[in-house]
């Protein structure tokens, strides 16, 4: 109960009290007695006395009544001073509980003592709660410990004091004491000064003021009036924190000297904070906001008793973000460690509240200009980044972006201008001059620097590794960089000539561990490696820190509230908290600060009174620790006071509820009223009233009444309602209805919504028919009346809204004398649905069969609760229906439902912004949902086969089927033509649970089992049967396969063909007649045969091997016939018979065209005396492969022009005398009947210039023969030639000649060769359209030696023939597109070696794999 409403009780109570003791004291009136009948001289008697007592009477009564005023006056004075005495008594305990910053009774006061004497400095301060004082000397912190003796600081009785044992001349200084809580901070501060005996030298004073010879700003008076409060900012903004004051004296050339801090730190001028003061004023202007400038600010002005001092916080919200749901800025960006070409970047996160979580970060860098360039190419996860590859003298700015699922955030505030030198020595000469001398300088003359020392990994995280080490020394004087190698020391910093000490190594691999090692480097050469690191291996970050501890809050203000808690277990480089809150119930969070809080206590400024209050407080940004707060206030004045009724004695009200409860549910109205012409409230109701209505009484007819209304809930009574306009007390007499009251509406979309109302107080000469509902827009003055016919009920959908558009809806009742009058207009309502409804759900449980209605809310508090309505009519205790809530959703379970629950049911979700659904159950649905409630509640086994059969071996008939699942204890049985079969003699029947499977096995199956087949399960409250026809054709089938697996069980006692014949092709398209076999033994015989005729190859089968094979090489039309394989031993026989013919034989043909048409080569040219052949190498070729030759997209058939023909290892094409219609695209295609193998030749006059012949691979010769190397080649235009020895250009000589003639055939002639002349040769070809470059290895013997084997692409003795490093001219060297040093061909060699050429002559024809063949000479 609040203060007020325990006075008005008192005062009350009090009256009350007076009221009894004036009744007390009161003495009746003195009545004369009634006398008998008198004689007429006693009545004259009486009359005479009477007369006289009468006067003595009224003056005893006039005596009483002013004692009685005395006395009551008395009580009253006894009372208020009672009350007096109360109050005071309490005074203290509401004092203790107003919070108080700190502030000092009694200041310090300086002090001049001698030297060696001690000093006392003590102050008083008060506060609440109890402050925390700390003493500074010279701003330092003054520690006790640091010389044990010195300093003792003492807290008796609420005097804190500082005492100086013995003070020495270094004791000068200004002494403070700084009072903290959490409400504010005070500071008071003294001078102390030492002297000095005489004689001992000077004292020592503490020249914080210099001598005045006029006013100095710290000698001004001054008192702050308008403080500024607490801010709120946007980033990208401006805001000014201004102070107002007063200034004694004020003037204009002598302004006060102000300092602007940030959580304590001193704030200096320029362009992003603008200072000013004057005018009676104290200004901080921020221009450009960031969430950098969020914290505590402090004023601090300096004035003739010390400082004047006012702190409040700055937030800053962050700005729109450049896509929706992307991340808010980084902040404190900052460089560290500085040098001429490496800088780290650091800076704090921002605060992710309802967006994705941060998956990293982009820095960029600015060298002056506006123009940023992105440093990293991915984002980097850590809160660093080391900047490399500066420019030495440059300087640069840095800002940092965060990156989210949904976008880039925008960019933090640049840092501080940094430039890209290394550290230099300072050295001051006579304090007048600063001279700089590099590290350089210092140095000797040393040409050769030494090895850097110290090789360490100074950072390592999942991204990157920063190397470190130590300068060499001696260096040099001559500009010094290093060289960094890793692991098999491989260089990694090729390209980047590094100067720092340091280096970023990224693209490290993840589990492997490296050690690096660092060489220095000047223009005079390198110095020697320095000594291995540690084997370094990448590591996760640390991740984020756990959730912080305990949570104490405790309310601070009406709209603040103070948040205390634990420091969390695990802090992992913790830089700050974020704090988050949401209103209970409600679903999104808002940001409590933008910048990290450094303590574990925080004044939560940004919240709204009345509400309760979840707040979460986030170390970094992943784990919260959530708490709550209650923040419960009086609700606010009801309003749309209306007259429902009046009877002439009595007016019936209603109005309509606050528009904000407080934070807790409004359980109480109270009523006053007044004469329209009286300033006087009298109270309505001393209980309260529950309800919405009331029915003032005892008024008098004919006069105008005004009347408020006050709201109450939990925090107390709130404030009245404004009074109502004044309604006259006239009896109604209308035949027409009253006004319907109390509109609200239900189910808002966006373009529907049902609006509901209540009935009229007063009806009228008759019942109340009907209703007609009116519509306009929010501010028109247009109503449009939405049913033609009045609805008997009260409710109504109105239907096709304007989504987003606000309406306003009022009610008319009718009865048979008309349509009356209007009720008061609903509160405005936006035809908007909220996020995230739900509509209600009509459904039938799976596990009990029960029908139910049900609605998930999307959004809920704690109060609310689920109100279910038929027709809009509340439920309430009905035994058709139970419902039941959990979480979020509620459910209307029908306990018997039929025909007489149908209809419209509706539920709200109470304390909510109008969560609430409807559903209209019809009866085609409830007759759906009664079907699938007997389905759950009788249930039925599920199958997944139903009953089947299989033949197994010997004959065996399975029959079975898979239910979906059984249980252990399941039953069933087995019916065959009407007969229960039990498992016996010649049936097996069992089951599976885990499998589901039911079966029962028939061991002889005949004519005597076709029939019906059922089985009957039950398996708890489950049951099914399923059921198998097997008469006809469909029992035949199964007899005949029964019959055939019972001879096949027979056959496979002896030895048999497990798989009968068939064919394969191997790779190098043998055909394979393949079987297998089974029990067999070592006397068991096999034998092949063709057309009856036994073949006996070369490799006799062997049967204990399980499979047998017959090979068909060159497989052609000669192989066609019948094939038949016989197997056989005591135990019996078995036969195989495979047909070669028709379909088969095409079919080998496909598979063998398979194997080919992937292995045939390029088309390669082959010169001849006839002219020119096409050859296309394969690993076998025959006539009967579907082949087809083209010529310019034109299929060639043979002719005496072009000859069509092939062997067994390739398939050619002759042209025969060539001319220029012969020149054109060619093509082989090469059919499997699936896929067309497709090989070409270009003989266009274009051609890259190649070696189409004479050379050969190796050569081996003896010494003092001559050897010719000949080969032709070809090209258009005509190709240049060059021959290579050892990759070095071979000159034409006496002893090596060189000729190229007719541009198509080139030689080499090396005469009377020796061991010398040994190597690797080659010759590149080459003209505008490309070349070739082809390898002949050449190896000489001496005489009587053994001929050497011939090694492919190597010389026979290496020793003896030196391969100097080639240095080819640029025109010489091949090109890249050349295959070296040997050239590869996808087709294979041929089985035939190359034979190897005679000595002295030419070389033979190449082999297979070179690709140019010699074209015909014309």
């Amino acid at each position: 109960m609040c203060l007020q409403q325990q006075i008005q009780r008192r005062k009350h109570k009090s009256s009350q009290v007076q009221a009894q003791a004036t009744e007390a004291m009161a003495e009746p009136a003195y009545t004369i007695p009634e006398f008998r009948q008198r004689a007429a001289e006693e009545t004259e008697e009486y009359q005479r006395v009477s007369t006289n007592v009468g006067k003595g009477l009224a003056v005893i009564q006039e005596e009483l009544s002013r004692m009685r005023i005395t006395t009551k006056a008395r009580v009253d004075s006894l009372n208020i001073q009672r009350e007096v005495r109360d109050m005071m008594a309490k005074r203290p305990e509401y004092l203790d509980d107003i919070p108080k910053m700190p502030d000092f009774l009694v200041a310090l006061r300086p002090h001049t003592v001698w030297e060696k004497t001690p000093v006392k400095l003590f102050c008083t301060v008060q506060g609440n709660p109890r402050p925390i004082v700390k003493w500074y000397k010279g701003g330092a912190p003054v520690d006790p410990l640091s010389a044990p003796g010195k300093y003792k600081i003492e807290n008796k009785y609420g005097v804190h004091s500082l005492i100086i044992s013995r003070c020495a001349v270094s004791d000068t200084a200004e002494y403070s004491a700084v009072a903290t809580n959490q409400h504010g901070t005070a500071t008071s501060k003294a001078t102390v000064t030492v002297k000095r005996a005489s004689g001992a030298g000077e004292s020592c004073h503490l020249g914080l003021v210099p001598h005045l010879t006029e006013i100095h700003p710290s000698k001004l008076e001054v008192t702050l009036l308008d403080r500024f409060k607490v801010s709120f900012g946007v980033e990208g903004g401006s805001i000014s924190l201004v102070c107002s004051m007063v200034v004694i004296p004020d003037l204009p050339n002598v302004p006060p000297i102000a300092q602007w801090y940030r959580d304590d730190k001193l704030l200096k001028a320029g362009k992003l904070a603008e200072m000013s003061v004057g005018g009676g004023a104290a200004r901080l202007t921020l221009p450009h906001l960031a969430k950098d400038d969020e914290g505590l600010y402090t004023l601090r002005i300096f004035t003739k008793d010390g400082t004047a001092e006012h702190s409040a916080y700055l937030f800053v919200s962050d700005a729109a973000p450049s896509a929706a749901g992307a991340p808010g800025a980084p902040m404190s960006v900052k460089a560290y460690d500085i040098n001429s070409d490496y800088v780290l970047v650091a800076w704090k996160p921002p605060n992710t509240v309802n967006e994705a979580a941060i998956s990293g970060y982009f820095v960029d860098r600015s060298a002056g200009s506006d123009t940023w360039v992105q440093c990293n190419d991915a984002p980097v996860k850590v809160c660093k980044y080391p900047v490399h590859g500066l420019k030495v003298g440059r300087s640069y700015h840095f800002r940092v972006r965060a990156v989210n699922s949904a976008g880039i955030s925008r960019p933090s505030r640049k840092s501080d201008k940094v430039t890209a030198l290394d550290d230099a020595e300072m050295i001051k000469i006579e304090g007048r001059y600063d001279i700089v001398i590099k590290d350089d300088d210092l140095e000797g003359y040393v040409t050769i620097p030494g090895e850097p020392t110290d090789v360490h990994a100074s950072e390592v995280f999942k991204s990157y590794v920063v190397l470190s080490w130590s300068p060499p020394s001696p260096r040099g004087r001559a500009p010094l960089w290093y060289v960094i190698e890793k692991v098999s020391w491989q260089r990694i910093n090729t390209a980047v000539k590094l100067h720092s000490p340091r280096y970023p190594v990224f693209d490290l691999q993840d589990g492997q561990k490296y050690q690096f090692r660092v060489y220095s480097v000047n223009l005079y050469g390198s110095s020697e490696a320095s000594a291995p690191s540690e084997p370094v291996e990448k590591v996760d970050e640390d991740g984020v820190p756990s959730a912080p501890g305990q949570v104490i809050a405790t309310r601070n203000t009406k709209s603040s509230v103070f948040v205390q808690w634990d420091a969390p277990k695990s802090p992992k480089n913790l830089m700050g908290y974020y704090i988050d809150g949401r209103v209970v119930g409600a679903k999104e969070w808002f940001p409590c600060n933008h910048k990290p809080f450094k303590h574990t206590r925080s004044v939560n400024n940004t919240l709204k009174g009345c509400e309760r209050l979840q707040s979460k407080i986030k170390p970094d940004e992943k784990q919260s620790h959530e708490l709550f707060i209650l923040l419960s206030s009086t609700p606010s004045a009801p309003f749309g006071i209306t007259m429902l009724s009046c009877d002439g004695a009595s007016i019936t009200l209603a109005w309509k509820s606050p528009k904000h409860c407080g934070g807790s549910k409004v359980n109480a109205y109270y009523v006053d009223k007044r004469n329209a012409d009286s300033l006087v409230w009298k109270e309505v109701n001393q209980s309260a009233i529950t309800e919405r209505t009331c029915t003032v009484e005892n008024l008098t007819e004919g006069t105008f009444y005004e009347f408020k209304v006050q709201a109450g809930n939990m925090a107390g009574v709130g404030v009245p309602s404004a009074p109502s306009a004044p309604m006259k007390c006239e009896a109604w007499t209308m035949d027409e209805p009253g006004p319907a009251y109390d509109l609200s509406f239900s189910e808002v979309r966006g373009h529907s919504l049902v609006v509901l109302w209540k009935a009229p107080v007063y009806t009228g000469a008759s019942a109340v028919t009907g209703y007609f509902v009116e519509m306009a827009k929010k501010g028109s003055s247009e109503f449009v009346t939405l049913n033609e016919e009045a609805v008997s009920h009260r409710y109504l959908q109105a239907t096709g809204l304007e989504e987003g558009a606000t309406y306003v809806f009022k009610v008319r009742a009718v009865n048979a004398s008309g349509v009356g009058k209007a009720s008061q207009l609903s509160e405005p309502v936006c035809a908007k649905a909220l996020p995230g409804t739900k509509e209600i759900l009509a459904s039938v449980d799976e596990e009990t069969g029960d029908i139910f209605l049900s609605l998930e809310a999307c959004e809920i508090c704690e109060t609310s609760k689920f109100v279910w309505s038929k027709n809009y009519k509340p439920i309430g205790d009905c035994p058709r229906v139970s419902v039941s809530t959990k979480g979020r959703t509620s459910r209307l379970t029908f306990t018997s439902p039929d025909k007489d629950d149908l209809g419209r049911y509706s539920v709200v979700v109470t304390d909510t912004d109008g969560v609430s659904g409807s559903h209209t159950l019809t009866e085609d649905a409830l007759n759906t949902m009664l079907e699938l409630s007997y389905a759950i509640r009788h249930p039925v086994v599920p199958l997944k086969h139903g009953l089947n059969y299989e033949i197994l071996e010997k004959g065996h008939v399975r029959f079975w089927l898979q239910a979906v699942k059984l249980s252990p204890s399941v039953s069933y049985r087995f019916i065959v033509n009407d007969k229960e079969v039990t498992s016996g003699e010649g049936h097996k029947i069992s089951h599976d649970v885990a499998t589901g499977v039911i079966q029962m096995t028939v061991d002889h199956f005949t004519r005597a089992n076709e029939g019906t087949y059922t089985v009957q399960i039950h398996d708890g409250k489950a049951k099914t049967q399923s059921s198998l026809v097997l008469v006809g054709d469909v029992f035949k089938a199964a007899l005949k396969e029964a019959e055939f697996q019972r001879k096949e069980h027979i056959r496979k006692q002896g030895p048999h063909f497990s798989e009968y014949l068939y064919f394969t092709v191997t790779e190098d398209c043998t055909v394979m007649l393949a079987c297998k076999v089974a029990n067999v033994k070592k006397e068991t015989t096999f034998h092949w045969y063709k057309e009856d005729d036994e073949i006996v190859p070369e490799t006799p089968p062997n049967v204990m091997s399980g499979a047998c094979a017959l090979p068909i090489p060159l497989f052609s039309r000669k192989d066609h016939g019948v094939y038949k394989a016989v197997l056989g031993d005591d135990r019996g026989k078995d036969t195989s018979v495979f047909d070669i013919s028709g379909q088969v034989f095409d079919d080998i043909i496909n598979a063998i065209a398979h194997i080919a048409g992937a292995s045939a080569s390029d088309l390669v040219l082959q010169c001849t005396p006839e002219g020119i052949r096409l050859q296309c190498y394969m690993s076998y070729y025959t006539e009967e492969m579907k082949t087809v030759w083209k010529h310019k997209e034109s299929k060639i058939a043979s002719s005496e022009k072009m000859r069509i023909g092939g062997t067994a290892e390739m398939a050619w094409m002759q042209i025969c005398d060539p001319s220029d219609k012969e020149k054109g695209h060619y093509s082989i295609e090469i059919s499997d009947g699936v896929k067309t193998h497709t090989r070409t030749f270009d003989l266009s006059g274009q051609d890259r210039g190649r070696v189409v012949g004479g050379l050969p691979d190796v050569v081996t010769i003896m010494e003092q023969k001559s050897l010719s190397l000949t080969c032709t080649v070809w090209g258009e235009p005509t190709p240049e030639v060059t021959w290579f020895k050892n990759e070095q250009e071979v000159a034409s000589t006496e002893h090596t000649k060189v000729t190229f003639d007719g541009g198509k055939f080139a030689s080499l002639v090396i005469n009377q060769v020796t061991p010398d002349d040994s190597g690797k040769y080659s010759i590149n070809v080459r003209n505008k359209y490309g070349g070739e470059f082809v390898e002949i290895t050449v190896s000489v013997y001496r005489h009587g030696e053994k001929i050497p084997e011939p090694k492919l692409g190597q010389p026979k003795t290496p020793a003896a023939t030196p391969t100097p490093t080639p240095t080819p001219s640029k025109s010489h060297t091949p090109a890249p597109s050349v295959k070296s040093p040997v050239p590869k061909s996808p087709t294979p060699t041929p089985k035939s070696p190359t034979p190897t050429p005679s000595r002295g002559v030419k070389s033979p024809t190449p082999p297979r794999f070179m690709k140019s063949p010699t074209p015909p000479r014309k």
